[in-house]
C-alpha cells in the first residue's frame, strides 16, 4: 500500500509541478515582483505537503511558532535539521515570511522545479568556488535580510539518515554574525515518515520543533555553531527517541 501511495504522490508531483512552474514563469515575465512570485511557488510546496499528508498520510506537527519574530523587517537564519526533501516542501507552506534558500546551482538543471527555483530571488550557488562562494552567499544574504527575508540553511549541508549527526558547516553563523541577525535552530523528524533518498514512504508524524532565537552580535562562529548544533540535536532526541537509542 506504501508503494501504491508513493508512487501517486510522486505522480501528482510530477502533473502539478507543470502549470505552477509555467505560472512562476509567466509571473516573472509579466513583471510580478519577487512577493508575487514567491507566492506562486509556495503554493505549489504547500500543495505537495498537504497531499503527502492526503495520499501517503504524512502528516506534519508544529511547536514554537511563537519564537518566531514578528517585526516584518527583522530578518533572521533559519538553521534546519535536513533529513529528507520533505521540509524543503513544508518550511515555505508553514513559514510567516519569504524564504531563500541557499542552494547548490546544479539543482538549477533540473527540469521544472529548477526552472522555478532559479526564477526566484534566492541564493544560488557553485560549491568549487570556495571563498568566491561565500562571498555571494554575504551579498545576497545581506540584501535579501533586508528586505524583511528570511535566509533558511541545511548546516550539515546534505541530508543526514534518521537517528545520525552530520558535520554541522559554520557558514550560516558566519552570514548571521556579518548581518547581525539572529539564528533560528530547528528540528525535523521528517525521517521517520521519508526516509533519506527513499521513494517509498510511509504514515506518521513529521515533528518540527523551532527554537527561540539566538543573537549573533559579539559572537564567534564556532561558537554560535557549537549552541545551535547542540539544541538541534538534544531537540531531535527527544522528539525521536526510538532513532537514538544504543
Amino acid at each position: 500500500m506504501s508503494l501504491i501511495r508513493s508512487t501517486l504522490h510522486m505522480l501528482w508531483m510530477g502533473i502539478t509541478v507543470i502549470p505552477y512552474t509555467l505560472a512562476v514563469l509567466l509571473t516573472r515575465w509579466l513583471g510580478g515582483g519577487p512577493r508575487r512570485v514567491y507566492a506562486v511557488a509556495r503554493a505549489w510546496l504547500k500543495l505537495s505537503v498537504d497531499s503527502a499528508r492526503v495520499i501517503m498520510g504524512v502528516r506534519h506537527r508544529v511547536q514554537g511558532m511563537e519564537n518566531l519574530p514578528t517585526d516584518p523587517k527583522q530578518g533572521v537564519v533559519l538553521l534546519v535539521k535536513h533529513q529528507s526533501t520533505y521540509e524543503t516542501f513544508l518550511m515555505p507552506a508553514i513559514m510567516p515570511r519569504p524564504l531563500a534558500y541557499v542552494f547548490k546551482k546544479e539543482l538549477l538543471m533540473v527540469p521544472f522545479f529548477g526552472w522555478s527555483i532559479g526564477s526566484m530571488d534566492m541564493i544560488h550557488i557553485d560549491r568549487k568556488h570556495g571563498s568566491r562562494a561565500f562571498h555571494k552567499v554575504v551579498e545576497q544574504g545581506k540584501r535579501l535580510l533586508g528586505q524583511g527575508t528570511w535566509v533558511i540553511m541545511f548546516p550539515e549541508g546534505t541530508r543526514i539518515p534518521r537517528g545520525e549527526r552530520g558535520e554541522y558547516k559554520t557558514g550560516a553563523t558566519r552570514l548571521a554574525i556579518m548581518t547581525g541577525v539572529p539564528v533560528v535552530p530547528i528540528a525535523v523528524t521528517s525521517a521517520k515518515c521519508w526516509p533519506r533518498k527513499a521513494f517509498i514512504k510511509t504514515p506518521g508524524v513529521v515533528d518540527v520543533s523551532i527554537g527561540k532565537p539566538i543573537p549573533s552580535v559579539g559572537r564567534k562562529h564556532e561558537e554560535l555553531m557549537v549552541e545551535v548544533e547542540n539544541w538541534i540535536e538534544a531537540e531531535m532526541q527527544r522528539l525521536d527517541p526510538e532513532a537514538y537509542r544504543a
